[in-house]
């Protein structure tokens, strides 16, 4: 045999072995085993090597994470068999394997966070919010003479989605108060100052109120809106932080689709009175109502890409549980078997099966973390699947809150996007996740 079909016959033989030792449950629990573990204090996980040797494990921090019952700081551990960890303080501490107490294994950062329980939510909301200055939603013509029309604001270059925070440098947050300075300064000839909020940067702009002939006022040739309303599902409750998370999503302006800056708000009571069923192509929504008489359950302070928050005193009625459940970190969702907590009539909170059939991983915020499928058959029948309204329902897996519901599909409405909750908390702000200052710190 030449020396060529040798080496040829050597490689083939080779990455047989390599593949055949890949399928290897060593290879498999070694390549599985992490790098990073996250974990509440008094909570407890395995990790598993499966390999039949010894081996010298070393811990940074035994008062935070105990090994196999033991708070020694380094000790003999049997790899063929499950190594059992147990936290007791929050912190972050090192666990390092060394075969024969020489040749480094694996190190795993274990990072101990507070124990965090929170209140499922899954009752329908409303959610009046005025934002933090008067939202620019159109522009219009003003007829300044029998064939002349102009746009003071389009002519000052005001765009769709501007926030104006300040007239003459005086805060403005209320509509029905610009009418009268527009009026002074027409009359006066003299142009009005705006600082405006485009993007999360001031900007100052100036412009000349121009005397409508037809209506025989002042005017800027804007649309302007300073409030808005709808409703949702609230996801959580936190009462140790007397903190909450609702809707799961952004709340937008309907004509500009800019993301509308909280100046105040509250969540209240709402009643759901039908359903408008989903079908492909088109969404459902539930149907709801409330009035300036139903009752407040908290402010709004935030109005973020996850949704609402702000501050709750007390679990509204009509709630499913008062028992408030562990949370799980985003690594620990799994595709399979979950539950939604959601209102389709009056107030009275329900349970409903779905099936989580894609987790996304994700170490920043990001709201598509999960693929859900309504599975419960009472669910399609009134819902048809997701509807608007539901999001915000939180999403609960094997006892614990692992997110809540953000988007429907709109060409399948049994299925849609769920966030993790952890991003949820984190704007609620209750921290799960640490920066890497903070683990610098830390260590």
């Amino acid at each position: 045999m030449s020396s060529n079909h040798r080496r040829k016959l050597f490689g083939l033989m080779l990455i047989f072995f390599v593949c055949l030792g890949s399928l290897s449950t060593p290879f498999q629990s070694f390549a599985s085993f992490p790098e990073e573990l996250r974990l509440f204090t008094g909570q407890q996980a395995s990790l598993q090597l499966s390999m039949p040797v010894n081996a010298q494990v070393t811990v940074n921090g035994p008062d935070i994470v105990k090994v196999n019952g033991s708070a020694k700081h380094s000790f003999q551990v049997d790899l063929h068999q499950p190594i059992s960890l147990e936290t007791y303080k929050a912190g972050q501490t090192e666990l390092k394997l060394k075969l024969f107490g020489t040749i480094p294994l694996k190190t795993v950062k274990v990072n101990v966070v507070p124990d965090l329980r929170i209140i499922p939510g899954g009752h329908t909301i409303g959610v009046k919010l005025k934002s933090a200055g008067v939202l620019v939603v159109g522009h219009h013509l003003v007829t300044v003479a029998e064939e002349k029309k102009i746009s003071p604001g389009e002519d000052a270059k005001v765009q769709l989605g501007d926030l104006i925070v300040k007239i003459n440098g005086k805060p403005i947050t209320d509509v029905s108060k610009v009418a009268d300075v527009v009026n002074e300064a027409g009359e006066s000839k003299k142009p009005l100052n705006l600082t405006v909020n485009r993007n999360n940067e001031l900007i100052e702009l100036q412009m000349q109120p121009a005397y409508d002939v037809v209506d025989q006022t002042y005017r800027l040739g804007l649309y302007i809106r300073d409030s808005a309303a709808g409703v949702g599902t609230l996801t959580f409750f936190a009462p140790d932080q007397g903190v909450y998370g609702a809707l799961g999503h952004v709340i937008t302006d309907m004509d500009t689709q800019t993301p509308i800056t909280v100046g105040t708000g509250e969540i209240v009571h709402s009643n759901v009175t039908s359903i408008s069923k989903s079908q492909n192509g088109e969404p459902g929504e539930k149907r709801a109502q409330f009035s300036k008489e139903s009752k407040v359950l908290g402010n709004i302070e935030k109005n973020t890409a996850f949704g609402i928050f702000g501050k709750m005193r007390e679990l509204p009625d009509h709630s499913l549980s008062k028992e408030a459940l562990p949370v799980a970190f985003s690594e620990e969702v799994k595709e399979g078997p979950a539950q939604i907590y959601t209102v389709v009539n009056g107030q009275k909170v329900e349970k409903f099966d779905i099936e989580v059939i894609h987790v996304s991983k994700q170490d920043f915020p990001a709201t598509k973390g999960m693929v859900i499928k309504i599975t419960d058959p009472r669910l399609l029948e009134k819902t048809g699947g997701i509807v608007q309204g539901m999001s915000g329902s939180p999403i609960i897996q094997n006892g614990k809150v692992i997110g809540a519901v953000t988007h429907v599909f709109v060409n399948d409405p049994s299925s849609g996007y769920g966030c993790f909750i952890e991003w949820m908390l984190q704007d609620a702000g209750i921290v799960l996740r640490q920066t890497p200052n903070e683990l610098k710190e830390a260590s």
